[in-house]
């Protein structure tokens, strides 16, 4: 069942749909906007077998902040036997996930369904 988004900050919209917890992040995902997202993501990836898609379609600008984000989220996750799922359809972030790794790590989705519709097996662990 699908949730309407609650706005925790203005870079992000937190709803759940289908068992998972997405996060929306939006706009420019920068030192200051990492610094309001952390504590919001730390209270769900905190969570044993956690199922969360972090969902990157909004973001406009994402720097190392961003990446270091979700790197945490994905230890995070992983480390409580949870899910962690990416969207990303920006041609420069997923220029950044390619380029440091992270989406072989964490491969990124081209849309909500295909997240939410992956195989439990596809949890990203090393």
């Amino acid at each position: 069942m699908r949730q309407d988004p609650v706005p925790l900050t203005r870079h992000l919209r937190v709803h759940q749909d289908r068992g998972h917890t997405v996060l929306e992040f939006r706009g420019e995902i920068d030192l200051a906007a990492a610094a309001e997202i952390a504590p919001h993501l730390d209270r769900v990836t905190d969570r044993p077998g956690a199922r969360i898609v972090l969902d990157l379609r909004r973001v406009e600008f994402f720097d190392c902040s961003g990446l270091r984000l979700l790197y945490r989220a994905r230890r995070r996750v992983l480390d409580q036997d949870g899910q962690l799922r990416l969207v990303c359809t920006h041609p420069l972030t997923l220029r950044v996930l390619r380029i440091t790794g992270l989406s072989r790590l964490l491969p990124p989705q081209s849309t909500l369904d295909a997240a939410l519709g992956q195989p439990e097996a596809a949890s990203g662990s090393l």
